[in-house]
């Protein structure tokens, strides 16, 4: 069964910004999804280097997608999303 990959930055500035929000995350998507997801931290995920306009951390990325300003709402609705693309 394919997993859907969720990998939060965890670099300065997003960390600083997105920390609560992110460890939320921790706990719900165990309990929401179970071993449908795999939960990654990543130093950084490199989006505030190439981005041409002004950084909005926090960042998660979820399979190949990027999540700006990053909630644990956004992150769960983009969850949702990729599971049903899986089925």
């Amino acid at each position: 069964m394919k997993k859907v990959s969720v990998k939060v930055c965890i670099g300065t500035t997003c960390y600083i910004q997105g920390q609560e929000n992110m460890k939320n995350l921790s706990k719900i998507i165990p309990e929401k999804y179970g071993d449908k997801v795999e939960l990654t931290p990543s130093q950084c995920l490199g989006v505030c280097s190439i981005q041409w306009e002004a950084p909005k951390p926090p960042y998660v990325k979820v399979n190949d997608d990027i999540i700006k300003e990053a909630t644990v709402e956004k992150v769960l609705q983009v969850i949702d999303e990729k599971l049903k693309e899986l089925c």
